[in-house]
């Protein structure tokens, strides 16, 4: 199983936030004009690199990635009225549920930071205020992921051949908090923790916890992009996710982070999904994520390439290579998927954004979170209707979409897979 399933995608390795290569500059030039408000402009910034931070006294505290090295983050200080404002960014990246599969990590920036490289700013951690116009002056803090298991863990393990392995991704988020807070962020004035992917189910996970660790009079937010992966058979009638997910909670001994109401009734793996998670959680919450999530496609609906009766080989690949059979059971998932986020259309102050696009992770690239060319929802980009519910310019920011393909601000997206 956990060779099966595929990374879920980083904002570094995507292959196509921009449009597709083939497309006409100007069918490009006239979807600008028609959905972007603002005058169409050619100027792209570049992206940002920030220095790599090694955390200190890691070891010390039993905080380290899984190979026994220490966790890292990149902090970009923030300026002017955001010099005392906090945004954390949880970075995505892939699960291990054994032991062999956590070793091989090791060999990655996914499980020891002496493969860490500094990735460049963008999309809501960019500095421009054209390409992130609510948040460009913030103090950016990206937290590189090298645990395995969403910043959950905390246990030890050893590979077939005895190297010793370290779940301790609970222990990364404390440490990685306790230095922020002597950084500056204890005297934060507003604050938002979100992430991508892996990253953004650790934000649900450590949401109430963030909270929790400043004064109840500064505001707290959390923001979860692509990290709303459901428990749903696969196409051959396997729960699939929920054996992936139960392996890496019971490797990583995840159930201190897990809420505490939800493991009275029902079983650690669980609550480990976002339609559990969300139920307890207090602290007001963004929902951003794609109702044909490409991840949970390939990964989670469709894992392998073939069913009876279906080849899902090139569907996976491209929405726009499904057929209408297919594109049926899509719709289904899609279905389910909006179900499940009844819970947060519910709650107050809380905020959602839930786009037909095939995509996956659209906070950090500058094409998808706020361009001529963002998807959009109430004629909004996910930049101004994150942006209106953070700082309540409008009520009630509840924004999901019709079924595929009815959203022509999707096809800038739709090479993303």
């Amino acid at each position: 199983m956990a060779a099966e399933l595929l990374s879920p995608l980083l904002p570094r390795r995507r292959r196509g936030l921009a449009v597709a290569a083939a497309a006409p500059l100007l069918a490009l030039l006239l979807v600008a004009v028609i959905f972007f408000r603002a005058p169409l402009t050619t100027t792209v910034s570049s992206p940002e690199r920030v220095d790599l931070t090694l955390v200190a006294g890691a070891r010390e505290k039993g905080a380290v990635c899984l190979d026994g090295s220490p966790p890292a983050y990149q902090l970009r200080r923030g300026s002017g009225s955001g010099a005392h404002n906090w945004l954390i960014y949880l970075e995505g990246g892939s699960w291990c549920n054994t032991t062999q599969s956590c070793y091989a990590q090791t060999m990655s920036n996914f499980g020891s930071s002496k493969f860490m490289r500094p990735v460049n700013f963008s999309g809501i951690l960019s500095k421009d205020h054209l390409e992130n116009p609510d948040f460009y002056d913030w103090n950016i803090v990206y937290v590189r992921y090298c645990d395995g298991a969403s910043f959950a863990g905390d246990a030890e393990g050893e590979d077939l051949d005895g190297t010793k392995l370290f779940f301790r991704g609970l222990r990364i988020w404390e440490a990685v908090v306790d230095e922020l807070m002597g950084k500056g962020m204890d005297n934060a004035k507003q604050t938002l923790l979100t992430g991508c992917s892996a990253g953004s189910l650790a934000a649900l996970l450590h949401c109430d916890n963030f909270r929790g660790r400043l004064p109840q009079e500064v505001p707290v937010k959390c923001l979860s992009d692509a990290g709303f992966f459901i428990d749903v058979k696969d196409l051959s009638g396997e729960r699939s996710i929920w054996s992936f997910f139960n392996g890496v909670v019971h490797l990583h001994n995840i159930r201190e982070v897990l809420p505490k109401d939800c493991l009275q009734n029902k079983d650690p793996t669980e609550c480990f999904f976002a339609s559990e998670l969300i139920k307890s959680i207090s602290t007001p919450t963004f929902i951003l994520n794609s109702d044909y999530d490409v991840w949970q496609i390939q990964n989670i609906l469709a894992p392998n390439g073939s069913y009876p009766g279906q080849a899902w080989s090139s569907c996976k690949a491209d929405i726009r290579n499904c057929s209408s059979t297919q594109i049926d059971v899509l719709h289904g998932f899609r279905k389910k998927l909006v179900s499940k986020l009844k819970v947060a259309e519910d709650k107050r102050n809380w905020g959602l954004f839930i786009d037909s696009c095939f995509t996956h992770c659209q906070t950090p690239s500058n094409i998808s979170w706020h361009s001529p060319v963002s998807p959009r929802l109430d004629d909004r980009t996910i930049a101004e209707a994150v942006g209106d519910w953070y700082f309540g310019r409008r009520q009630d920011v509840k924004l999901i979409d019709c079924e595929y393909p009815c959203n022509p601000t999707c096809s800038s997206l739709l090479s993303t897979a």
